[in-house]
């Protein structure tokens, strides 16, 4: 039996202001083009943490596009 071929990831690239006030974004995301209503439950990522966060449920990465910082320490 021949293995599958596996799937590319999607990666969306983000800018700061493109996170929401707790430095994430929620999967699915019209960003991905993704239509919310045919796809799966939608759970945070949090992106500004590490600058790039991975959907659990269809594999999508959410990154911080080069040079992007979310917030700053006031």
């Amino acid at each position: 039996m021949e293995a599958a071929a596996k799937k590319p990831e999607a990666v969306v690239e983000l800018t700061a202001k493109d996170l929401n006030a707790n430095g994430g974004v929620f999967c699915p995301s019209p960003k991905a083009g993704m239509k919310l209503w045919n796809t799966h439950p939608r759970i945070f990522l949090d992106v500004a943490r590490t600058g790039s966060a991975k959907c659990a449920y269809c594999g999508t990465v959410y990154k911080l596009k080069e040079g992007e910082h979310f917030g700053g320490h006031h």
